[in-house]
Protein backbone atom coordinates (compact mmCIF):
# COMPACT_ATOMS: atom_id res chain seq x y z
CA UNK A 1 0.00 0.00 0.00
CA UNK A 2 2.26 2.31 -1.38
CA UNK A 3 0.55 5.58 -1.97
CA UNK A 4 3.10 7.48 -3.68
CA UNK A 5 3.57 4.36 -6.16
CA UNK A 6 -0.45 3.89 -6.45
CA UNK A 7 -0.34 8.07 -8.03
CA UNK A 8 2.82 7.53 -10.03
CA UNK A 9 0.49 5.14 -11.96
CA UNK A 10 -2.16 7.63 -12.52
CA UNK A 11 0.86 9.85 -13.58
CA UNK A 12 1.71 7.66 -16.15
CA UNK A 13 -1.35 8.81 -18.32
CA UNK A 14 -2.99 6.73 -21.18
CA UNK A 15 -4.53 3.34 -18.86
CA UNK A 16 -7.39 1.97 -19.73
CA UNK A 17 -9.00 0.48 -16.11
CA UNK A 18 -11.10 -2.55 -16.83
CA UNK A 19 -12.66 -1.74 -13.77
CA UNK A 20 -12.58 1.72 -11.23
CA UNK A 21 -14.70 1.18 -8.17
CA UNK A 22 -15.83 4.50 -6.43
CA UNK A 23 -15.74 4.08 -2.75
CA UNK A 24 -13.29 2.51 -0.13
CA UNK A 25 -15.90 0.81 2.33
CA UNK A 26 -17.19 -2.57 2.98
CA UNK A 27 -18.68 -2.71 -0.73
CA UNK A 28 -16.18 -1.27 -3.00
CA UNK A 29 -13.87 -3.14 -1.81
CA UNK A 30 -15.40 -6.36 -1.94
CA UNK A 31 -15.98 -5.09 -5.32
CA UNK A 32 -12.63 -3.99 -6.32
CA UNK A 33 -10.74 -6.85 -4.61
CA UNK A 34 -12.94 -9.42 -6.78
CA UNK A 35 -12.34 -7.71 -10.01
CA UNK A 36 -8.50 -8.06 -9.27
CA UNK A 37 -8.88 -11.40 -7.86
CA UNK A 38 -9.88 -12.28 -11.58
CA UNK A 39 -7.56 -10.96 -13.08
CA UNK A 40 -8.89 -7.35 -14.18
CA UNK A 41 -7.23 -4.23 -14.21
CA UNK A 42 -8.87 -2.64 -10.98
CA UNK A 43 -8.52 1.04 -9.17
CA UNK A 44 -10.52 2.04 -6.54
CA UNK A 45 -10.71 5.54 -5.50
CA UNK A 46 -12.26 6.88 -1.75
CA UNK A 47 -12.88 10.42 -1.28
CA UNK A 48 -11.48 10.18 2.43
CA UNK A 49 -10.09 7.80 4.10
CA UNK A 50 -11.01 3.49 3.45
CA UNK A 51 -14.26 2.62 5.90
CA UNK A 52 -14.19 6.62 7.34
CA UNK A 53 -17.91 6.35 7.09
CA UNK A 54 -20.41 3.34 7.80
CA UNK A 55 -17.78 0.83 7.48
CA UNK A 56 -15.84 1.45 10.63
CA UNK A 57 -19.12 1.90 12.67
CA UNK A 58 -21.18 -1.13 12.85
CA UNK A 59 -22.38 -3.49 15.55
CA UNK A 60 -18.92 -5.24 15.08
CA UNK A 61 -21.11 -8.67 14.36
CA UNK A 62 -20.85 -10.78 11.48
CA UNK A 63 -24.27 -12.36 11.49
CA UNK A 64 -26.99 -14.26 9.71
CA UNK A 65 -29.16 -11.43 11.33
CA UNK A 66 -31.55 -13.63 13.70
CA UNK A 67 -34.00 -10.30 12.95
CA UNK A 68 -34.23 -10.87 9.29
CA UNK A 69 -34.91 -14.76 10.44
CA UNK A 70 -38.27 -13.38 11.96
CA UNK A 71 -39.09 -11.07 9.44
CA UNK A 72 -39.08 -13.79 7.11
CA UNK A 73 -36.27 -12.47 4.75
CA UNK A 74 -35.25 -16.18 4.37
CA UNK A 75 -32.69 -15.90 1.18
CA UNK A 76 -30.90 -13.32 2.91
CA UNK A 77 -30.04 -15.21 6.46
CA UNK A 78 -29.20 -18.16 4.13
CA UNK A 79 -26.67 -16.12 2.25
CA UNK A 80 -25.70 -14.22 5.55
CA UNK A 81 -24.88 -17.38 7.13
CA UNK A 82 -22.96 -18.70 4.21
CA UNK A 83 -20.76 -15.64 4.16
CA UNK A 84 -20.14 -15.56 7.90
CA UNK A 85 -19.02 -18.69 7.42
CA UNK A 86 -16.73 -17.99 4.75
CA UNK A 87 -15.33 -14.79 6.26
CA UNK A 88 -14.60 -16.39 9.50
CA UNK A 89 -12.27 -18.96 7.26
CA UNK A 90 -10.27 -16.71 5.45
CA UNK A 91 -10.09 -13.81 8.38
CA UNK A 92 -9.57 -15.58 11.31
CA UNK A 93 -7.06 -12.99 13.03
CA UNK A 94 -10.22 -10.53 12.36
CA UNK A 95 -13.54 -12.77 13.34
CA UNK A 96 -14.34 -14.83 16.31
CA UNK A 97 -17.09 -16.65 17.43
CA UNK A 98 -19.22 -15.14 20.26
CA UNK A 99 -21.95 -16.27 22.06
CA UNK A 100 -25.08 -14.54 22.73
CA UNK A 101 -27.51 -14.53 25.52
CA UNK A 102 -31.36 -13.52 25.49
CA UNK A 103 -32.42 -13.35 28.85
CA UNK A 104 -36.16 -14.42 28.93
CA UNK A 105 -39.17 -12.93 31.52
CA UNK A 106 -41.78 -14.84 30.31
CA UNK A 107 -42.66 -18.57 29.81
CA UNK A 108 -42.91 -18.75 26.61
CA UNK A 109 -39.74 -16.78 25.58
CA UNK A 110 -37.31 -19.99 26.11
CA UNK A 111 -39.08 -22.30 24.09
CA UNK A 112 -39.85 -19.56 21.05
CA UNK A 113 -36.13 -18.58 20.58
CA UNK A 114 -34.67 -22.02 21.36
CA UNK A 115 -37.07 -23.32 18.18
CA UNK A 116 -36.60 -19.90 16.02
CA UNK A 117 -32.68 -20.35 17.06
CA UNK A 118 -32.18 -24.05 16.23
CA UNK A 119 -33.82 -23.06 12.39
CA UNK A 120 -31.11 -20.32 12.42
CA UNK A 121 -28.72 -23.06 13.32
CA UNK A 122 -29.39 -25.25 10.90
CA UNK A 123 -29.83 -23.07 8.38
CA UNK A 124 -26.01 -22.30 8.28
CA UNK A 125 -25.76 -26.04 7.44
CA UNK A 126 -21.72 -27.36 7.54
CA UNK A 127 -20.64 -23.83 7.84
CA UNK A 128 -22.24 -23.18 11.39
CA UNK A 129 -20.86 -22.58 14.22
CA UNK A 130 -22.23 -23.39 17.49
CA UNK A 131 -25.82 -25.11 18.74
CA UNK A 132 -28.79 -22.68 20.56
CA UNK A 133 -29.68 -24.35 23.79
CA UNK A 134 -31.76 -23.02 26.23
CA UNK A 135 -30.55 -21.98 29.60
CA UNK A 136 -31.92 -22.33 33.35
CA UNK A 137 -32.05 -19.59 35.27
CA UNK A 138 -28.91 -20.22 37.42
CA UNK A 139 -26.82 -20.72 34.12
CA UNK A 140 -28.94 -17.13 32.28
CA UNK A 141 -27.39 -15.34 35.38
CA UNK A 142 -23.57 -16.94 34.85
CA UNK A 143 -23.69 -16.44 31.97
CA UNK A 144 -25.04 -12.46 31.96
CA UNK A 145 -24.03 -11.47 35.88
CA UNK A 146 -24.91 -8.18 35.29
CA UNK A 147 -28.12 -8.97 34.15
CA UNK A 148 -31.56 -8.23 36.42
CA UNK A 149 -32.84 -10.79 38.01
CA UNK A 150 -36.58 -9.88 38.72
CA UNK A 151 -39.27 -12.06 36.82
CA UNK A 152 -36.35 -13.26 34.91
CA UNK A 153 -37.14 -17.13 34.18
CA UNK A 154 -34.11 -18.23 32.15
CA UNK A 155 -32.51 -17.82 29.14
CA UNK A 156 -31.36 -19.04 25.53
CA UNK A 157 -27.97 -18.97 24.09
CA UNK A 158 -26.95 -18.83 20.23
CA UNK A 159 -23.43 -17.97 18.49
CA UNK A 160 -22.64 -15.95 15.81
CA UNK A 161 -19.51 -13.96 15.07
CA UNK A 162 -17.58 -10.99 16.10
CA UNK A 163 -15.07 -8.62 14.35
CA UNK A 164 -13.26 -5.56 13.69
CA UNK A 165 -14.79 -3.48 10.67
CA UNK A 166 -12.35 -0.61 10.36
CA UNK A 167 -9.51 -3.31 10.78
CA UNK A 168 -10.92 -5.47 8.06
CA UNK A 169 -11.34 -2.63 5.33
CA UNK A 170 -7.47 -2.20 6.09
CA UNK A 171 -6.60 -5.29 5.27
CA UNK A 172 -8.97 -6.13 2.23
CA UNK A 173 -7.01 -3.08 1.02
CA UNK A 174 -4.10 -4.72 1.26
CA UNK A 175 -4.86 -7.74 -0.19
CA UNK A 176 -5.88 -5.72 -2.92
CA UNK A 177 -2.76 -4.53 -3.69
CA UNK A 178 -1.16 -7.95 -3.05
CA UNK A 179 -3.75 -9.04 -6.30
CA UNK A 180 -2.30 -6.76 -8.00
CA UNK A 181 -5.06 -3.84 -8.08
CA UNK A 182 -4.33 -0.53 -7.19
CA UNK A 183 -6.39 2.09 -4.22
CA UNK A 184 -6.00 5.50 -3.33
CA UNK A 185 -6.94 7.37 -0.25
CA UNK A 186 -8.16 10.90 -0.40
CA UNK A 187 -8.70 10.88 -4.00
CA UNK A 188 -12.14 12.37 -4.66
CA UNK A 189 -14.29 11.67 -7.62
CA UNK A 190 -15.55 14.99 -9.09
CA UNK A 191 -17.36 13.74 -12.19
CA UNK A 192 -17.90 11.34 -14.73
CA UNK A 193 -16.58 11.04 -18.23
CA UNK A 194 -19.02 10.88 -21.28
CA UNK A 195 -18.37 9.78 -24.85
CA UNK A 196 -21.26 9.60 -26.53
CA UNK A 197 -23.88 9.21 -24.04
CA UNK A 198 -21.41 6.10 -22.62
CA UNK A 199 -19.38 6.28 -18.95
CA UNK A 200 -16.33 5.38 -20.05
CA UNK A 201 -14.33 7.13 -17.18
CA UNK A 202 -14.39 9.27 -13.80
CA UNK A 203 -12.39 12.82 -13.10
CA UNK A 204 -11.00 12.79 -9.79
CA UNK A 205 -8.96 15.00 -7.48
CA UNK A 206 -6.11 13.92 -5.26
CA UNK A 207 -7.46 15.67 -2.18
CA UNK A 208 -3.98 16.40 -0.86
CA UNK A 209 -2.04 18.73 -3.57
CA UNK A 210 -5.20 19.12 -5.54
CA UNK A 211 -4.27 17.53 -8.81
CA UNK A 212 -6.99 16.41 -11.15
CA UNK A 213 -6.97 13.43 -13.24
CA UNK A 214 -8.91 12.17 -16.16
CA UNK A 215 -8.80 8.47 -15.87
CA UNK A 216 -10.80 5.80 -18.36
CA UNK A 217 -12.18 2.63 -17.76
CA UNK A 218 -13.96 -0.07 -19.54
CA UNK A 219 -16.60 0.08 -16.40
CA UNK A 220 -17.43 2.29 -13.45
CA UNK A 221 -18.61 1.28 -10.55
CA UNK A 222 -20.57 3.41 -8.02
CA UNK A 223 -19.91 2.12 -4.19
CA UNK A 224 -20.36 4.92 -2.31
CA UNK A 225 -22.69 4.34 -0.18
CA UNK A 226 -24.88 6.23 1.30
CA UNK A 227 -23.51 9.10 -1.34
CA UNK A 228 -24.21 6.80 -4.15
CA UNK A 229 -27.50 9.33 -5.30
CA UNK A 230 -24.65 11.98 -5.73
CA UNK A 231 -22.47 10.02 -7.82
CA UNK A 232 -25.83 9.21 -9.60
CA UNK A 233 -26.76 12.53 -10.29
CA UNK A 234 -23.39 13.53 -12.03
CA UNK A 235 -24.34 11.85 -14.92
CA UNK A 236 -28.18 12.35 -14.44
CA UNK A 237 -29.14 15.47 -12.35
CA UNK A 238 -32.78 14.33 -12.54
CA UNK A 239 -31.84 10.53 -11.34
CA UNK A 240 -34.58 9.46 -8.41
CA UNK A 241 -32.54 8.84 -5.34
CA UNK A 242 -31.87 5.17 -4.50
CA UNK A 243 -30.63 4.78 -1.47
CA UNK A 244 -32.70 6.10 2.14
CA UNK A 245 -29.95 7.00 5.15
CA UNK A 246 -30.54 5.04 8.04
CA UNK A 247 -28.38 6.63 11.68
CA UNK A 248 -27.53 4.56 14.15
CA UNK A 249 -25.14 4.76 16.99
CA UNK A 250 -23.43 2.82 19.36
CA UNK A 251 -22.12 3.64 23.09
CA UNK A 252 -19.31 2.06 24.45
CA UNK A 253 -18.84 1.08 28.18
CA UNK A 254 -16.66 -0.21 30.72
CA UNK A 255 -16.39 -3.75 30.54
CA UNK A 256 -17.61 -3.83 33.75
CA UNK A 257 -21.23 -2.95 32.57
CA UNK A 258 -21.36 -6.84 31.30
CA UNK A 259 -18.69 -8.51 33.03
CA UNK A 260 -18.14 -12.00 31.15
CA UNK A 261 -17.48 -12.67 27.83
CA UNK A 262 -20.88 -13.07 26.21
CA UNK A 263 -22.87 -10.82 24.74
CA UNK A 264 -26.24 -9.41 25.51
CA UNK A 265 -29.24 -9.64 23.14
CA UNK A 266 -32.93 -7.87 23.45
CA UNK A 267 -34.65 -9.33 20.40
CA UNK A 268 -37.79 -7.00 20.73
CA UNK A 269 -37.38 -4.04 22.77
CA UNK A 270 -40.78 -1.53 23.87
CA UNK A 271 -40.91 -0.11 20.18
CA UNK A 272 -40.18 -2.94 18.07
CA UNK A 273 -36.15 -2.82 18.20
CA UNK A 274 -33.41 -5.10 18.69
CA UNK A 275 -30.52 -3.98 21.52
CA UNK A 276 -26.91 -5.58 21.68
CA UNK A 277 -24.45 -5.11 24.29
CA UNK A 278 -21.38 -6.81 22.80
CA UNK A 279 -17.73 -7.15 24.61
CA UNK A 280 -15.25 -5.57 21.72
CA UNK A 281 -11.63 -5.04 22.64
CA UNK A 282 -12.17 -5.06 26.44
CA UNK A 283 -14.93 -2.48 26.34
CA UNK A 284 -19.07 -3.05 25.50
CA UNK A 285 -20.71 -2.02 22.85
CA UNK A 286 -24.24 -0.70 23.33
CA UNK A 287 -26.59 -0.28 20.29
CA UNK A 288 -28.19 0.35 18.15
CA UNK A 289 -30.66 2.86 17.27
CA UNK A 290 -32.31 3.09 13.28
CA UNK A 291 -33.76 6.88 12.59
CA UNK A 292 -34.60 7.98 8.69
CA UNK A 293 -31.73 10.78 7.90
CA UNK A 294 -33.24 13.30 4.89
CA UNK A 295 -29.26 14.01 3.93
CA UNK A 296 -26.25 12.02 4.19
CA UNK A 297 -23.58 13.09 6.18
CA UNK A 298 -19.38 12.50 6.11
CA UNK A 299 -19.68 12.89 9.62
CA UNK A 300 -23.05 12.42 11.38
CA UNK A 301 -23.72 13.24 14.82
CA UNK A 302 -25.54 11.19 17.86
CA UNK A 303 -29.19 12.92 18.75
CA UNK A 304 -30.00 13.55 22.36
CA UNK A 305 -32.75 11.16 21.83
CA UNK A 306 -31.09 7.97 20.27
CA UNK A 307 -28.49 8.46 23.37
CA UNK A 308 -31.18 8.22 26.02
CA UNK A 309 -32.84 5.74 24.19
CA UNK A 310 -30.36 3.31 24.08
CA UNK A 311 -29.28 4.47 27.99
CA UNK A 312 -32.87 3.92 29.20
CA UNK A 313 -33.18 0.45 27.76
CA UNK A 314 -30.03 -0.75 28.80
CA UNK A 315 -31.12 0.38 32.43
CA UNK A 316 -34.17 -2.40 31.90
CA UNK A 317 -31.77 -4.86 31.99
CA UNK A 318 -28.75 -3.97 33.47
CA UNK A 319 -28.19 -4.34 37.69
CA UNK A 320 -25.96 -1.38 37.20
CA UNK A 321 -27.56 1.53 34.83
CA UNK A 322 -24.79 3.14 32.87
CA UNK A 323 -25.20 7.05 32.35
CA UNK A 324 -24.07 9.32 30.57
CA UNK A 325 -20.77 9.77 32.24
CA UNK A 326 -20.06 5.99 32.23
CA UNK A 327 -19.85 6.71 28.00
CA UNK A 328 -16.33 6.14 27.36
CA UNK A 329 -16.81 6.84 22.93
CA UNK A 330 -20.31 6.99 20.86
CA UNK A 331 -19.78 6.54 17.38
CA UNK A 332 -22.44 6.99 14.79
CA UNK A 333 -22.94 6.04 11.30
CA UNK A 334 -25.32 6.08 8.55
CA UNK A 335 -26.71 3.29 6.80
CA UNK A 336 -27.15 3.05 2.96
CA UNK A 337 -30.59 0.44 2.81
CA UNK A 338 -31.74 0.69 -0.84
CA UNK A 339 -34.80 2.59 -1.33
CA UNK A 340 -38.11 0.06 -1.37
CA UNK A 341 -40.64 0.64 -4.48
CA UNK A 342 -43.48 1.52 -2.05
CA UNK A 343 -43.76 4.49 0.39
CA UNK A 344 -44.33 4.62 3.89
CA UNK A 345 -41.62 1.51 4.86
CA UNK A 346 -39.98 2.78 8.32
CA UNK A 347 -35.91 2.28 8.18
CA UNK A 348 -36.48 -0.64 10.59
CA UNK A 349 -38.88 -2.44 7.98
CA UNK A 350 -36.34 -2.21 4.83
CA UNK A 351 -34.64 -5.45 3.90
CA UNK A 352 -30.79 -4.88 3.83
CA UNK A 353 -30.08 -6.82 1.70
CA UNK A 354 -28.12 -5.33 -1.50
CA UNK A 355 -29.41 -4.25 -5.36
CA UNK A 356 -27.62 -3.59 -8.01
CA UNK A 357 -28.48 -0.85 -10.85
CA UNK A 358 -27.19 -0.19 -14.26
CA UNK A 359 -27.82 3.89 -15.55
CA UNK A 360 -28.40 4.46 -19.52
CA UNK A 361 -24.86 5.58 -19.43
CA UNK A 362 -23.76 2.10 -18.29
CA UNK A 363 -22.95 3.23 -14.58
CA UNK A 364 -23.51 0.15 -12.19
CA UNK A 365 -24.88 1.37 -8.45
CA UNK A 366 -25.07 -1.27 -5.40
CA UNK A 367 -26.77 -0.13 -3.10
CA UNK A 368 -27.62 -1.62 0.42
CA UNK A 369 -26.29 -4.60 1.83
CA UNK A 370 -23.86 -5.12 5.03
CA UNK A 371 -20.40 -6.24 6.15
CA UNK A 372 -21.52 -9.83 6.73
CA UNK A 373 -21.87 -10.04 2.81
CA UNK A 374 -19.20 -8.10 1.16
CA UNK A 375 -17.76 -10.46 -0.35
CA UNK A 376 -21.14 -11.70 -2.18
CA UNK A 377 -21.74 -8.14 -2.39
CA UNK A 378 -18.58 -7.84 -4.34
CA UNK A 379 -19.14 -11.17 -6.72
CA UNK A 380 -22.33 -10.19 -7.96
CA UNK A 381 -21.50 -6.38 -8.83
CA UNK A 382 -18.53 -7.74 -10.86
CA UNK A 383 -20.64 -10.57 -12.86
CA UNK A 384 -22.78 -7.55 -13.97
CA UNK A 385 -19.98 -5.65 -14.81
CA UNK A 386 -18.30 -8.45 -17.04
CA UNK A 387 -21.71 -8.77 -18.79
CA UNK A 388 -21.91 -4.99 -19.53
CA UNK A 389 -18.67 -4.13 -20.13
CA UNK A 390 -17.38 -6.97 -23.07
CA UNK A 391 -14.76 -8.09 -20.36
CA UNK A 392 -13.45 -11.43 -20.62
CA UNK A 393 -15.32 -13.51 -18.54
CA UNK A 394 -13.62 -15.21 -15.79
CA UNK A 395 -14.94 -16.66 -12.30
CA UNK A 396 -14.75 -14.91 -8.82
CA UNK A 397 -12.33 -16.94 -7.03
CA UNK A 398 -12.77 -14.92 -3.71
CA UNK A 399 -14.73 -17.80 -1.63
CA UNK A 400 -12.02 -19.10 -0.08
CA UNK A 401 -9.57 -16.13 -0.74
CA UNK A 402 -7.43 -15.59 2.46
CA UNK A 403 -7.45 -12.01 3.88
CA UNK A 404 -3.82 -10.01 4.77
CA UNK A 405 -2.79 -10.98 7.94
CA UNK A 406 -4.47 -14.21 8.00
CA UNK A 407 -2.83 -16.84 10.64
CA UNK A 408 -4.16 -20.54 11.45
CA UNK A 409 -4.32 -20.82 14.05
CA UNK A 410 -5.75 -17.40 15.07
CA UNK A 411 -5.07 -16.16 18.58
CA UNK A 412 -7.36 -13.49 19.70
CA UNK A 413 -6.46 -12.87 23.07
CA UNK A 414 -3.42 -10.29 23.02
CA UNK A 415 -4.51 -6.54 22.80
CA UNK A 416 -3.38 -5.95 19.31
CA UNK A 417 -4.50 -9.31 17.77
CA UNK A 418 -6.37 -7.78 14.88
CA UNK A 419 -2.98 -7.04 13.20
CA UNK A 420 -2.55 -11.19 12.64
CA UNK A 421 0.26 -11.89 10.93
CA UNK A 422 1.66 -8.35 10.87
CA UNK A 423 1.73 -8.12 14.52
CA UNK A 424 5.27 -10.02 14.15
CA UNK A 425 6.30 -7.51 11.64
CA UNK A 426 5.60 -5.24 14.17
CA UNK A 427 7.65 -6.81 16.70
CA UNK A 428 10.73 -6.93 14.59
CA UNK A 429 10.46 -3.01 13.65
CA UNK A 430 10.67 -2.90 17.88
CA UNK A 431 13.41 -5.76 17.94
CA UNK A 432 15.16 -3.49 15.25
CA UNK A 433 14.88 0.07 16.55
CA UNK A 434 13.53 -0.16 20.44
CA UNK A 435 12.52 3.79 20.38
CA UNK A 436 9.94 2.24 18.09
CA UNK A 437 8.76 0.41 21.53
CA UNK A 438 7.46 3.71 22.95
CA UNK A 439 4.19 3.58 24.35
CA UNK A 440 1.93 6.20 23.44
CA UNK A 441 -1.30 4.93 25.69
CA UNK A 442 -0.64 2.56 28.12
CA UNK A 443 -4.68 2.62 28.64
CA UNK A 444 -5.21 1.74 24.61
CA UNK A 445 -2.06 -0.58 24.04
CA UNK A 446 -0.55 1.77 21.67
CA UNK A 447 2.88 1.96 20.65
CA UNK A 448 4.74 4.20 18.38
CA UNK A 449 5.65 1.49 15.90
CA UNK A 450 1.88 0.92 15.24
CA UNK A 451 1.76 4.73 14.30
CA UNK A 452 4.71 4.02 11.83
CA UNK A 453 3.56 0.92 10.72
CA UNK A 454 -0.10 2.66 9.61
CA UNK A 455 1.40 5.62 7.72
CA UNK A 456 4.32 3.46 5.72
CA UNK A 457 2.41 0.23 5.28
CA UNK A 458 -1.28 0.65 5.89
CA UNK A 459 -1.70 4.49 3.90
CA UNK A 460 -2.53 6.23 6.92
CA UNK A 461 -2.07 10.33 6.08
CA UNK A 462 -3.96 11.75 8.85
CA UNK A 463 -4.30 11.47 13.10
CA UNK A 464 -7.73 10.53 12.31
CA UNK A 465 -6.42 7.74 10.01
CA UNK A 466 -4.05 6.32 12.79
CA UNK A 467 -6.53 6.83 15.92
CA UNK A 468 -10.00 6.12 14.35
CA UNK A 469 -9.17 3.07 11.49
CA UNK A 470 -5.57 2.13 11.83
CA UNK A 471 -6.04 1.70 15.82
CA UNK A 472 -9.37 1.54 17.15
CA UNK A 473 -8.53 4.07 19.79
CA UNK A 474 -11.31 6.99 19.04
CA UNK A 475 -14.09 4.26 19.20
CA UNK A 476 -12.38 2.87 22.71
CA UNK A 477 -12.08 6.02 24.64
CA UNK A 478 -12.10 9.45 22.97
CA UNK A 479 -10.70 11.26 26.18
CA UNK A 480 -7.68 9.08 25.94
CA UNK A 481 -7.44 10.09 22.12
CA UNK A 482 -7.14 13.76 23.00
CA UNK A 483 -4.35 13.36 24.97
CA UNK A 484 -2.05 11.35 22.78
CA UNK A 485 -2.83 12.84 19.47
CA UNK A 486 0.16 15.55 19.82
CA UNK A 487 2.28 12.57 19.85
CA UNK A 488 0.90 11.12 17.01
CA UNK A 489 0.66 13.96 15.13
CA UNK A 490 4.48 14.31 15.94
CA UNK A 491 5.29 10.81 14.77
CA UNK A 492 3.52 11.40 11.41
CA UNK A 493 4.89 14.39 10.78
CA UNK A 494 8.47 13.26 10.81
CA UNK A 495 7.67 9.90 8.96
CA UNK A 496 5.73 12.14 5.96
CA UNK A 497 8.28 14.67 6.17
CA UNK A 498 5.51 17.69 7.03
CA UNK A 499 5.84 20.52 9.69
CA UNK A 500 4.91 21.81 12.76
CA UNK A 501 1.93 23.77 11.36
CA UNK A 502 0.70 20.37 10.01
CA UNK A 503 0.85 19.29 13.45
CA UNK A 504 -0.75 21.89 14.89
CA UNK A 505 -3.60 21.60 12.73
CA UNK A 506 -3.72 17.92 12.59
CA UNK A 507 -4.40 18.30 16.69
CA UNK A 508 -6.92 20.69 15.97
CA UNK A 509 -9.14 18.73 13.59
CA UNK A 510 -8.51 15.41 15.38
CA UNK A 511 -9.60 17.12 19.11
CA UNK A 512 -12.60 19.13 17.54
CA UNK A 513 -13.87 15.03 15.98
CA UNK A 514 -13.18 13.30 19.16
CA UNK A 515 -15.03 15.76 21.33
CA UNK A 516 -18.26 14.57 19.04
CA UNK A 517 -17.61 11.54 20.68
CA UNK A 518 -18.06 12.39 24.53
CA UNK A 519 -21.36 12.85 25.40
CA UNK A 520 -21.44 15.76 27.84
Amino acid sequence: MDRSAAIGILEEGNILWDVVVIGGGASGLGAALDAATRGYKTLLLEQHDFAKGTSSRSTKLVHGGVRYLAQGNISLVLEALRERGRLKSNAPHLVKEQSFVIPCYQWWCIPFYTIGLTIYDLMAGRLGIGRSVPLSLKKTTASLPEIKTDNLRGGVRYFDCQFDDARLAINLCQTLHEKGGTALNYMKVTNLVLENGRITGVEAKEMEKGRVYEIHSKTVINATGVFVDEVLKMENPDARNVVIPSQGIHLVLDPLFLRGTEALMIPKTRDGRVLFAVPWHNRVVVGTTDVEKQVPELEPLAEDVEVDYILETARRYMKFAPERKDVLSVFTGLRPLAAPAGEGKKTKEISRGHKLLVSDGGLITLTGGKWTTYRKMGEDVIDLAVDRSGLVKRKSVTRNLKIHGHTDPADTTGPNYWYGSDLELIGRMIEKDPGMGEVISEKLHIQKAQIVWGVREEMARTVEDCLARRTRAIQLDARETILIAPRVAEIMAEELGYNKNWELKQVKDFTSLARQCILS
